[in-house]
């Protein structure tokens, strides 16, 4: 099958906000909202908060997006980084932390903000939320603040992890008993995170199945990446590799390519089933170098490079996604640009232009399509905002933040595409000997025992 189709932008723009300052590379979180679906908080430098989601107004989806008032933000302080999670099991309640920098005059004071509320009922209330404060000055400059969760003893819990110019990544943990967040040395749940050898950029960390084991990346200021394999529950670095590269690293994130059976390995009867289910690669953005995918990490360390053909052309990379945007169940690779310029790359075999091929050794990125904006690209999420069970592109500009959806017409080519695929890979099962599956299953699985059938659409 040819990849023509996939040659155009499959995201139409639906709404765009324009903030009253500009935001930044560490300035949009998105967290579970009230009633289902997912709201996005979009820091800007003035020590503004914008809170944007979709409401049912007059019978009508519409976006709307309002300011957020979180206390003990100055008015003329310079946010620097947001960021959100949901506690772990069996606590509950959304933690939203913001760091930002207040100009006192002689000298610029460095603080972090984290917000929850305690009181049954007011737990993922965002009103309530940002009247909670637990306000700690910082000894550093910061720059990006994430979170992820951890084995800490026989429970699993979020932290903070917040990067700063003092080549340290700090983290902030929950005191349950006193109900805030306190600072403990990173090297007790994370030993692969002390002395480090630049200040930290971007910090990604791939829990594993289980949460037993993850996957930790970084990229640096001078260029440096390190990743880590790491046992979270004896809290031992398995393994560890690093690279040197010539400029800043803007993102690193740690995804999953498919691993499929070597061409000359499969057997009669044997279906392209993934053989390793760790099979974890690395996507590593630099700020004036190609981009690049380090696959299979775990096997092959950083070895294996994949380059993201004129992922250089358009200025510094800023910001980068994987996600499955063509519902094919393989992640695409989203690269936005300073020179305002979305990339998109998809990843098949060499000498094979259709999406069905088995991914070999030899595979390779192509870029796909490439959509302009009129400023440059900080930071995107792709999250569920309308409730429908189809995720939206958020991408936040140097003037504001756009959401883009898919078009319905390509989306239900694509369904009917891969359900297609799977009637005629049910029928090759039932070929081959395998029991086949009944119409009650199929139903279930979303396929018509009489074919796939076209899908129902509203406005």
């Amino acid at each position: 099958m040819s990849l023509g189709w996939a040659r155009h932008c499959p995201f139409l723009e639906d709404s765009f906000s324009r903030f009253s300052s500009q935001s930044n590379v560490y300035g949009l979180a998105a967290s579970p909202a009230a009633g289902g679906g997912y709201q996005l908080l979009a820091a800007t430098l003035k020590g503004k908060v914008f809170s944007f989601r979709y409401q049912d107004l007059r019978q009508k989806i519409r976006p709307v997006a309002r300011e957020a008032t979180f206390t003990y933000i100055p008015v003329d302080a310079e946010i620097v980084s947001i960021d959100n999670f949901n506690k772990s099991p069996p606590k509950r309640g959304l933690v939203v932390g913001i760091t930002f920098i207040k100009d006192s005059g002689d000298k610029a004071s460095p603080f972090l903000n984290i917000y929850c509320d305690y009181e049954p009922g007011s737990e993922y209330n965002l009103d309530s939320i940002a009247q909670s404060c637990l306000n700690l000055e910082l000894q550093f400059t910061p720059f990006q603040l994430c979170h992820a969760e951890v084995q800490d003893g026989e429970k699993l819990e979020t932290v903070f992890l917040l990067s700063g110019n003092d080549q340290r990544i700090h983290l902030y943990k929950e005191n349950e008993g006193l109900h805030q967040f306190e600072e403990q040395p990173v090297e007790n749940l994370f030993p692969e995170l002390k002395d480090l050898p630049s200040n930290v950029l971007w910090l990604n960390v791939c829990n594993l199945l289980d949460c037993s084991r993850r996957i930790t990346a970084y990229g640096c200021q001078s260029g440096y990446v390190g990743v880590s394999y790491v046992d979270q529950v004896s809290k031992v670095v398995l393994q560890s590799w690093n690279i040197q590269q010539d400029g800043p690293i803007s993102r690193v994130l740690v995804f999953t390519l498919p691993s499929y059976w070597e061409t000359e390995d499969v057997q009669e009867g044997d279906s392209g089933e993934q053989k390793d289910p760790e099979d974890y690669s690395v996507l590593v953005a630099s700020t004036i170098e190609l981009s690049v995918v380090y696959r299979n990490v775990l096997k092959r360390g950083l070895q294996d490079q994949l380059v993201l053909p004129e992922s250089d052309q358009y200025d510094s990379v800023l910001c980068a996604l994987v996600t499955d945007i063509d519902f094919d169940g393989v992640g695409e690779i989203l690269l936005g640009t300073y020179g305002q310029e979305l990339l998109c790359y998809k990843y098949w075999s060499s000498g094979d232009s259709g999406l069905d091929s088995s991914f070999q050794s030899n595979g390779e990125y192509h870029l796909l399509w490439k959509r302009s904006f009129p400023s440059p690209l900080l930071s995107m999420a792709y999250v569920d905002l309308t409730c429908d069970g189809l995720c939206e592109l958020a991408v936040v500009s140097l003037k504001g933040m756009h959401i883009l959806q898919h078009g319905l017409t390509q989306t239900a080519q694509y369904v009917l595409q891969r359900l297609r695929q799977k009637v005629a890979q049910l029928q090759k099962n039932s070929m081959a000997g395998e029991p086949a599956s009944t119409s009650e299953e199929m139903e279930e699985k979303g396929v018509s025992s009489e074919g796939p059938q076209e899908p129902k659409t509203h406005n």
